[in-house]
């Protein structure tokens, strides 16, 4: 049985998560594609430690937590096998938007990895209310 404080963590994670994407959908109306790509990977990052948070785990590092979310939920087959694509591609442009000041994230990919996260969260979301 899990314990109220990870249940309610765990909650708390997931409504970040959908801030943040709901956040990323009111920044690409104002066409800031680069701060669109940030948003939507930290709403699947906290999707991510939503999910974990039922383990107790947590890691002040990034690669910690895909490492661990990988490990126990895809690996695993608790949750679909496309979810890493998802993850690999937002790690990889929300790197280049946030580091390389010449990094240039068309509205095409952008809009793609915003559709991509909001069914990882829904996804995340569905999982969640199935364990609980």
């Amino acid at each position: 049985m899990l314990s109220e404080d990870r249940i309610y963590l765990s909650k708390t994670r997931l409504d970040i998560a959908k801030e943040r994407i709901s956040f990323a959908d009111e920044i690409l109306k104002l066409g800031d594609y680069k701060t669109v790509a940030n948003r939507s990977y930290y709403a699947v990052f906290s999707a991510m430690r939503a999910v974990l948070a039922l383990d107790g785990y947590d890691s002040k590092k990034h690669s910690g937590i895909i490492s661990e979310f990988r490990k126990n939920y895809l690996k695993t087959g608790k949750l679909p096998k496309e979810l890493p694509q998802t993850i690999d591609s937002l790690v990889e442009i929300r790197q280049g938007s946030d580091y390389d000041d010449f990094y240039i994230v068309s509205k095409e990919e952008v809009c793609e990895q915003l559709e991509n996260a909001k069914a990882f969260i829904l996804c995340i979301e569905n999982y969640l209310k199935a364990i609980n």
